[in-house]
């Protein structure tokens, strides 16, 4: 009896679910494949979140999660959980996105049972093995065991073909752009519906921070750095979600969490933070993602990290790195906040991210692919 090649998605946290939920949907729509999702449960409450969102259900839940294992215990059990898996249920192909430790963990546990790698936003850098830590180390292992490589961008392809990478390396623009354009259409009620988040009258801030390389100090000034912006602007107002982590949330807390222009939230639903995206006047944050999903409603990031992965954002004007200087970022702030020019060359740039069109892209490079493995 034929059996349909079967391909295994893997996911741990919220990033990788959404920007592998239309390639997902993608996949499950096509009949050619027996399509497979498994779960590490790196970010158990924020993933199914966004799969609930996208009405997607898992397979199989790794439970891996554990608070305050260390990395290689978390990527040991990973491997040796999935490994079991993958023996189980013999895949043709293994899809994984980006540099998480499931992403590393599972690239590992399907090389070690001969099975392909797909790669999904392969080809970021930033050139320094500790920033972002493990992320930048992470997915430099994986270029050296995916079989496919999808690159988001000109530049992240071009680094790939540069360094002679083994595989196929293709540049299919960033799926996140189709998530987006998924939300937006089945959101659109939300989305247009004004002052979901804002304070009337004021210029609102979306402030996100969780970063391992920003933990201690460099929190601590993030922190006090917006306080004294809020100081000199009385009209502006900060959302801020703030990560489950204790040691990002306490460190938060204690400098701005009696503020009365700051609202301390609970992390958002994926839905509700791209309606909070699309109604904030501003965004000061250090994550990767959204330096990729802001560009869609034209707003202004101010990355709060000294390096970054996606310089395509940086070159294009839609971003810019001002790294965790509480002068630095107080400047850079007040400039965007009180100089109509600045503002608006930022908004104006050209989205450098894609088209929407990734996710079919990846399915017919995949179905090329098995066809002539």
């Amino acid at each position: 009896m034929f059996k349909l090649p079967r391909i295994t998605f893997v996911l741990g946290t919220r990033p990788e679910a959404i920007k592998l939920a239309p390639v997902i949907l993608t996949f499950l729509k096509y009949k050619g494949f027996e399509t497979r999702i498994v779960f590490s449960g790196q970010h158990k409450e924020m993933v199914f979140q966004v799969l609930d969102l996208f009405d997607i259900k898992i397979d199989l839940n790794l439970n891996v999660m554990k608070r305050g294992q260390s990395l290689s215990s978390l990527t040991s059990k990973i491997l040796e959980r999935l490994t079991k898996d993958l023996i189980k249920n013999q895949s043709q192909l293994v899809i994984i996105q980006g540099d998480t430790t499931t992403a590393l963990a599972a690239s590992m546990a399907a090389f070690y049972q001969k099975i392909p790698v797909a790669h999904v936003e392969a080809g970021l850098r930033t050139g320094n093995i500790l920033n972002p830590f493990p992320e930048e180390v992470n997915r430099r292992m994986i270029s050296q065991l995916a079989s496919l490589h999808f690159a988001p961008t000109k530049d992240s392809f071009k680094y790939l073909k540069k360094i002679g990478v083994e595989g196929k390396v293709f540049m299919t623009g960033n799926t996140v752009i189709d998530a987006l354009q998924m939300i937006v259409s089945t959101q659109r009620n939300k989305l247009n519906s004004r002052d979901i988040f804002k304070q009337k009258g004021k210029k609102m801030i979306l402030l996100t921070i969780h970063r391992r390389e920003n933990w201690g100090k460099r929190i601590e000034d993030i922190a006090v750095a917006i306080k004294e912006t809020l100081i000199s602007n009385p009209n502006l107002f900060v959302l801020l979600p703030v990560h489950k982590n204790p040691i990002v949330k306490n460190s938060i807390e204690k400098i701005l969490g009696l503020n009365p222009q700051v609202k301390i939230i609970e992390p958002l639903k994926y839905s509700d933070m791209v309606i909070a995206m699309s109604e904030c006047d501003l965004i000061l944050t250090d994550s990767g993602g959204i330096q990729e999903e802001a560009p869609t409603f034209k707003k202004p990031v101010l990355v709060l990290r000294e390096t970054t992965e996606r310089p395509e954002a940086i070159n294009a004007g839609t971003a810019k790195l001002i790294g965790t200087d509480p002068e630095n970022i107080k400047t850079e702030t007040n400039k965007l906040l009180n100089n109509l020019d600045a503002y608006n060359a930022m908004i104006a740039a050209e989205n450098p991210f894609g088209d929407g069109k990734s996710s079919q892209m990846i399915l017919e490079k995949c179905i090329n692919y098995l066809n002539t493995y």
